[in-house]
């Protein structure tokens, strides 16, 4: 696996932990998760009238990434209503590894080497290890169903996408155009908030914008990193997004215990060596 699209996939996850900085520090998360589904709306419309059409055999796939989206962004939001952040997100994004590596074993044929999977499984122990005191406090059963279900859906997207995207023919229109389908997540958050939306401030609004400017770019980094390399190890190195998190919460957000965030890092680039070594 060549460095370049190491770099690729962990720059995404790097503006995959900004982005959720963003939806972590707002009041209301699901008026902001709409917003971050408009921010991809708006500069994708401008992209599927310039760009041509992917190859017809993808838009399936686009459609079921839509619908599955659909459930993520629900099931997110709904998880934490019930959770914390610090729970919810390590446990959503810390199984999707080694599903994905599952799916694309079991319905793609991909085989990855054992040292792989000994690079996955250090990626995930560090996803868990970064927010260890919150998980040992005990997480409630609905809390837990919400965040394995927003897992499982993450894992679906992400190996429809992989396939959709190889077979799109065109890596740019493949993600404009599932970044445009997000106009019905944020038509159906809008709509729920519809009493609400006038009384928004402005710095919200743009914050939530940007957020999903930011969010399409680090999906689009990911979706050309699935053409050159298997869809588990782009998945893995994807989920290191954790750990910027946590660190972004130490340095920025004043939150605590840097020996532990320190050491669930060592973890991960341990895991990312095995990983660039051996895939």
């Amino acid at each position: 696996m060549s460095l370049s699209i190491i770099a690729i996939v962990l720059a995404a996850a790097l503006l995959h932990a900004v982005w959720n900085a963003i939806v972590k520090s707002a009041v209301d998360r699901t008026t902001t998760l709409g917003l971050v589904a408009l921010g991809q709306v708006l500069p994708a419309t401008v992209m599927i009238v310039l760009l041509p059409l992917p190859n017809v055999e993808s838009a399936i796939y686009i459609a079921i990434s839509t619908i599955v989206h659909f459930g993520y962004f629900y099931l997110l939001g709904k998880a934490y209503h019930h959770g914390d952040l610090s729970v919810v997100y390590p446990i959503a994004r810390g199984i999707v590894p080694a599903l994905v590596s599952l799916w694309a074993i079991l319905l793609l044929g991909e085989v990855l080497p054992v040292l792989v999977w000994v690079g996955i499984s250090l990626i995930v122990a560090g996803i868990l290890l970064s927010n260890w005191k919150a998980l040992r406090s005990g997480v409630g059963k609905t809390t837990l169903g919400l965040a394995l279900a927003t897992g499982f859906c993450i894992s679906i997207y992400s190996l429809v996408d992989g396939i959709g995207v190889r077979v799109s023919g065109n890596t740019l229109s493949y993600w404009a155009w599932g970044a445009f389908l997000h106009v019905f997540i944020a038509g159906f958050i809008g709509w729920r908030r519809r009493k609400t939306l006038s009384s928004i401030p402005r710095r919200i609004w743009i914050t939530g914008i940007a957020g999903g400017m930011v969010s399409m770019i680090a999906y689009g980094l990911v979706l050309y990193a699935k053409n050159f390399a298997p869809l588990g190890v782009v998945s893995a190195l994807r989920e290191t997004s954790v750990i910027f998190a946590t660190l972004i919460g130490f340095f920025i957000l004043k939150e605590g215990n840097w020996k532990r965030r320190l050491g669930a890092a060592v973890l991960m680039v341990f895991g990312i060596t095995f990983i660039a070594l051996n895939a």
